[in-house]
């Protein structure tokens, strides 16, 4: 079977080199003339473990290949669509789907009868897209039947950022929205690879799998909000959040994943899905009270970080430094869209306050951000310490659980810890003889 995926993103590419690993001819065909340039040459163009021990592997068998030239689908049973849905830059947080909707006029005058395509989206649409991306058809393929000669589905992506390839080859579940029995038959026939793994593979209307993406992801971003807020408080009258955390997921019905305190979601998808529903419930006149709140404590949680800094660094703040300890906004990862380090590293700055910081992930990218124009990269943490007046520990990196803390304490200036991930032991660091302040306790 032959698969293309339109888009080497993030989630293209490990769908294209997921399916090739099933054994399946896969082709991913992108605009970007650099970016396949160098996966032509095995480089891979983000931050992701596996992925490109896997691409080696199946370039190698001939098994997957790119393409900057659309034409290459020809032959393609199925086609994914995985290009990107940006917040749209006017409106009220809704996705732009110019994209999606590029490719589908782009398609439309390739789309060859004989091969009978199916064509499915994977980038996260709103509910609704699926019945705009089948009249766009029908309107630039006058002369082909839908359901006949080409179909139309949704199978939305559940990746994880730093285990998206175990996400995708040992998934929790695979929604598919179709429309008819023909196009169930072929997704069946696509993720037989995981029946062997038993990974449950659910059927749906198209409108039922664009709103399980969002639904999803809203849900996981209410719980991070919720043990954040719940943190604020034990931080006031005394408890410890990991431990109510830890109490409440024992019970199977919450579950203890996403109960982990920080300084707020970041990441490419949380921020983006959580404003795009709360567009949809807007567009159709509803209420939605619960996702705007978690939009809006998200936002504040980030500021209210710079507070809890500002209140171990004492004034005056001007000249004081600060080792800024990962800016991504999760360990495994180089992404750092929507990173809370975007706020409070310029907020910091904006007091005077001298920003080093290192990351696992760095690379000169992190350099033209314009949040981080002040920062002073360092490429070791004894480095990055050295003669700072506080450490920040912001993105949670295992090599930053295992730090040799009497060492960094000979090299600090003022012995002073923020910990915004809780990866330290209280009791153990005030022993050391460091002031340390984290997330959730008194």
């Amino acid at each position: 079977m032959k698969i293309a995926v339109i888009g080497s993103g993030y989630v293209g590419l490990v769908t294209g080199a997921c399916f090739s690993e099933f054994g399946y001819e896969v082709v991913c065909v992108d605009k970007d003339i650099n970016k396949v340039a160098l996966l032509k040459k095995n480089k891979i163009p983000i931050y992701e473990p596996g992925l490109e021990d896997l691409v080696k592997k199946n370039t190698s068998a001939k098994y997957l290949s790119f393409s900057n030239n659309l034409k290459s689908i020809k032959g393609s049973k199925i086609i994914f669509i995985a290009v990107g849905t940006p917040t749209a830059r006017r409106g009220e947080g809704e996705a732009d789907l110019k994209y999606v909707f590029q490719v589908c006029k782009d398609l439309s005058k390739l789309i060859d009868k004989n091969d009978k395509p199916l064509i499915v989206t994977k980038s996260t649409v709103p509910i609704g897209t699926g019945s705009q991306i089948i009249n766009l058809f029908k309107k630039y393929c006058p002369n082909l039947q839908y359901g006949v000669d080409y179909n139309i589905a949704s199978n939305p992506e559940f990746l994880r950022e730093g285990s998206a390839i175990e996400d995708f080859l040992r998934p929790d579940r695979v929604v598919c929205g179709v429309a008819n029995y023909e196009t169930e038959t072929v997704l069946k026939e696509l993720y037989r690879p995981l029946n062997l793994r038993e990974a449950p593979v659910l059927f749906t209307d198209i409108e039922s799998a664009e709103l399980i993406k969002y639904a999803s992801n809203a849900f996981l971003a209410l719980k991070i909000s919720f043990i954040n807020e719940i943190s604020d408080l034990c931080e006031k009258v005394g408890g410890n959040v990991q431990m109510v955390a830890k109490g409440m997921g024992l019970d199977n019905r919450i579950g203890a994943k996403f109960l982990h305190p920080g300084p707020g979601f970041g990441g490419s998808c949380f921020p983006k899905d959580t404003r795009a529903l709360y567009a949809s419930f807007k567009k159709n006149k509803l209420k939605s009270t619960l996702i705007k709140s978690v939009i809006n404590f998200n936002e504040e949680r980030k500021l209210n970080m710079v507070k809890k800094a500002k209140m171990l660094l004492k004034k005056p703040y001007k000249g004081k430094k600060v080792a800024f300890l990962g800016v991504t906004f999760k360990p495994n990862t180089d992404d750092l869209r929507e990173s809370p380090s975007l706020v409070i590293i310029p907020e910091l700055n904006k007091l005077g306050v001298h920003v080093y910081a290192h990351d696992p992930a760095y690379n000169k990218s992190f350099e033209k951000i314009k949040q981080f124009k002040k920062v002073k990269w360092k490429k070791s943490i004894s480095d990055v310490v050295k003669g700072t007046d506080m450490i920040l520990i912001h993105t949670e990196w295992n090599e930053y659980r295992g730090i040799d803390l009497k060492k960094i304490k000979k090299l600090v200036k003022n012995k002073v810890i923020l910990d915004l991930r809780n990866i330290f032991n209280k009791n153990e660091l005030i022993d050391i003889g460091f002031v340390y302040n984290n997330i959730g306790q008194k």
